[in-house]
Formats: structure tokens, sequence, C-alpha cells
């Protein structure tokens, strides 16, 4: 059974930054593709980041790009959102997505992610 849990959300002033980090206990989560979407209120989920399962493919939405960075670490099974410059535009709930995908072909942003986490809330004042 997949769970993923995330953790480090919290509130921050605009300027400032936030790390995310994601727990999986997949037992082959060295050929999961991993990503960042997030939901505001009223709004329809967006991805945010992606990164694939070796971790030397990654994609950003552009309105993120510069500012934030998806990484991984197979061996400890996390995935982290790096978070800077953070703006109120950035508010929302941020969800950790997997998919057991170890192929090159089909685009990060794309994917069809087939495990979530619940969330974790990040609001930045401004």
């Amino acid at each position: 059974q997949v769970q993923l849990v995330e953790s480090g959300g919290g509130l921050v002033q605009a300027g400032g930054s936030l790390r995310l980090s994601c727990a999986a206990s997949i037992s082959t989560f060295s050929s999961y593709a991993m990503a960042w979407f997030r939901q505001d209120r009223g709004k329809a989920r967006e991805i945010v980041a992606a990164i694939n399962f070796s971790g030397d493919t990654t994609y950003y939405a552009d309105s993120v790009k510069g500012r934030f960075t998806i990484s991984r670490e197979n061996t400890k099974k996390m995935v982290y959102l790096q978070m800077n410059s953070l703006s109120p535009e950035d508010t929302a709930v941020y969800y950790c997505a997997a998919k057991d995908y170890s192929g090159t072909l089909h685009p990060l942003s794309t994917m069809p992610y087939d495990y979530w986490g619940q969330g974790t809330q990040v609001t930045v004042s401004s």
C-alpha cells in the first residue's frame, strides 16, 4: 500500500522560504516519478513541479520557475520542494503525488499520477 505524507507547510511572510517534504512508503520508490501539486480554494489543482524516477529530469510550472526546486533522495524515499521568494499567490494546499513510471517518454507535466498525500497548507502573508 502506497502512502505519501507531506510536511513542512505553514505561515510565512512574502519573500520568505519554506521546504516541503514528502515521505513515501513505497518499496520500489526509485522507480516512481514524483510531483508536487497545489490547490487554492475555488481553483483547480495545478502541477507545480515534478521529478523523474532517477532525479535527473525535472519539470516546473512557469509560475514557480527560478523560485522552487524539487529534489529527491531515493535512499530515504523522500521528495522535497524548496520554495523561495514566496508570494501570496503561492498560498494553497500542496500535495505530493506519485506514479509508478521509470520511463523517459511520458512528460512529467501530464503524467497521470496515481497516489496522493493528504496535503499540507502553505499560507503566504503580504
